[in-house]
């Protein structure tokens, strides 16, 4: 069956100061997503779902959704607060989303097969989306799932923190992700911090999830049967603020032999808008991949 590609449109940037989805890297007007798409274009993807917020989407199907229904066989989909298993409900101030693990899952509906999932504001490189289009179309377990790997120095901003799935990885298997939410660069290496105020040195080198997936559909499953117990464990100790991020339901698959994650090393440069100040390295970055031929002048239009 086609993969799908699951792409997590729904935050508002609030970091970066505006809709960052959707906004424009070239003098073209085109923004990361659409060179995303045209990337997944090529690798083979003909069916999307786009997981956005009702408050964007008017803006979003008219900057980006409305154009690439030529192309692919595109799907909304809607992550909403209230969208909980059966007995729980949002907690009293909550306004934060619950995460990727939670985004993934309100596309349950809208995904019949495999599929990728990546977040909109990044951009992965093209060799990235063909790798694992071949590996979602190859011959496969369906309880193996893959992610794409990049380097963590090719990932960090000279403009604040950010997060990222520190991986260990053993003869080309996920063994383990941990989520560190607020990792600075070091020179060639890399620091994160629990607290604000310590901070532990981490290796420039080691693999990190950048949010690209390759799962079977058994994944949505296992987001959906392993919510409720973690809901129970995490909103006594943090109802405002807990989200549940896909490496925790990738980590529980791997330790308990359900399930393995097969780690697709990238050579491509990340680069993705966190926060306003790094639009100037980006811009020049595609700028420079279309000067060597990479992209044509006009993507999915």
């Amino acid at each position: 069956m086609e993969p799908t590609l699951v792409i997590l449109a729904a935050g508002m940037g609030s970091r970066f100061g505006g809709l960052k989805q959707i906004t424009a890297v070239d003098p073209q007007g085109h923004a990361i997503i659409d060179f995303s798409l045209f990337d997944a274009y090529r690798a083979g993807f003909r069916k999307v779902a786009f997981i956005i917020k009702h408050e964007i989407e008017a803006d979003f199907k008219a900057a980006v959704g409305k154009r690439m229904e030529k192309y692919f066989d595109v799907k909304y989909v809607f992550q909403q607060l209230d969208k909980l298993p059966e007995g729980y409900r949002v907690p009293e101030g909550r306004v934060k989303p619950w995460g990727t693990g939670h985004a993934v899952l309100c596309a349950k509906d809208a995904v019949d097969g495999p599929f990728a999932v990546i977040n909109a504001d990044d951009f992965y490189g093209p060799s990235a989306y063909k790798t694992l289009y071949d590996y979602l179309t190859g011959d496969r377990h369906e309880n193996e799932h893959a992610m794409v790997a990049y380097e963590l120095r090719n990932t960090v901003t000279e403009h604040g923190t950010v997060a990222r799935g520190i991986c260990q990885v053993q003869n080309g298997l996920l063994t383990g992700v941990v989520e560190r939410t607020r990792i600075r660069k070091d020179g060639a290496n890399a620091a994160y911090t629990e607290d604000g105020e310590t901070w532990h040195p981490l290796d420039g080198g080691c693999p990190v999830s950048m949010n690209f997936w390759g799962f079977g559909h058994s994944m949505l499953e296992e987001l959906e049967r392993r919510f409720p117990a973690w809901l129970d464990e995490n909103l006594p100790k943090s109802p405002e603020k807990c989200e549940y991020f896909l490496p925790f339901v990738a980590n529980a698959l791997i330790q308990s032999g359900e399930g393995c994650v097969r780690v697709l090393n990238c050579h491509e440069t990340w680069h993705g808008i966190t926060y306003r100040e790094d639009m100037p390295d980006v811009v020049s970055y595609i700028a420079s991949l279309r000067e060597k031929g990479v992209y044509p002048e006009t993507l999915l239009d």
